[in-house]
């Protein structure tokens, strides 16, 4: 009962974005508030699709979406292989200092990423947003780090030492045995980054100016504050901004109910040892 009760506490949000989003606007604020729309305008949908530019934020979007998942999938099983695996100088310090970042507030290394990345000459580009992946940067890779690090020390190092004594390197090692028997961790991974990144808002308003690269997130929020006829900032109805919601919401969505599965027994499996 509890958790019944718990999810329809949590689901209520996105019950009442798409009730919000079927109603004229005429009835959107009436009082009482109904969740069931008296009629059902599904018209709201392709009417505000000729306005928002859905198509091209979603490639936009998507672009760097997929630049970091194949950066964090790169870099971050690397970091976590070292940490779990291999003794050298300074590892648990240096572990404590990827920890470390998880704890460092984004605003406090605004100023001297965007100088940094501006004497690159990388503003205006998806470069700030996808190249600090290849080296497991943000907090969201050090979490990534720490997870996989987790997972690896679960697995029994006979599986490493018996491809050793049959000849097998480092890397052959790591590609052949390891990271095949490590695909649930690898999916939260890929998972976690790409709901960051699918919603983040803060890094591509602040790295990109051309309207034409804007990701759905800051083309939603330029989109909904003025009218496609109307006069200054004269903010869309409110039942079209639902709308706009509920499409963006969708994708992660059925992401997780394709994956849910996987995610589940990927943090099982690698959050509760070690």
């Amino acid at each position: 009962m509890l958790i019944v009760t718990g999810a329809l506490l949590f689901s209520f949000p996105f019950l009442w974005m798409l009730s919000t989003s079927l109603k004229s606007s005429q009835t959107v604020f009436d009082f009482p508030p109904s969740i069931i729309p008296p009629t059902f305008h599904w018209n709201n949908y392709p009417d505000v699709l000729k306005s928002f530019p859905f198509a091209r934020g979603l490639t936009n979007t998507l672009s760097i979406v997929v630049g970091v998942e194949i950066g964090r999938l790169l870099s971050v099983p690397l970091a976590a292989y070292a940490f779990a695996r291999f003794q050298f100088p300074l590892r648990g310090p240096l572990f404590i200092v990827v920890l470390a970042t998880m704890m460092m507030p984004v605003q406090a290394l605004l100023i001297p990423q965007y100088l940094i990345f501006r004497n690159f000459g990388w503003l205006d580009t998806y470069l700030p947003l996808t190249m600090p992946s290849l080296f497991a940067g943000g907090s969201l890779g050090a979490f990534s780090v720490f997870l996989l690090r987790q997972f690896f020390l679960s697995i029994p190092r006979e599986y490493s030492e018996a491809a050793e004594l049959d000849g097998c390197g480092f890397l052959r090692n790591y590609w052949h045995i390891i990271l095949p028997m490590s695909k649930p961790a690898l999916a939260v991974v890929a998972i976690f980054t790409f709901i960051q990144e699918w919603n983040d808002f803060f890094g591509p308003l602040i790295y990109l100016t051309s309207s034409d690269k804007f990701t759905l997130a800051v083309s939603f929020q330029a989109w909904s504050q003025v009218q496609a006829s109307g006069p200054g900032y004269t903010p869309q109805p409110f039942n079209n901004i639902m709308a706009v919601a509920a499409l963006i919401t969708l994708v992660p969505i059925v992401l997780f109910f394709l994956t849910q599965r996987l995610f589940i027994r990927g943090v099982v499996m690698s959050g509760m040892k070690g």
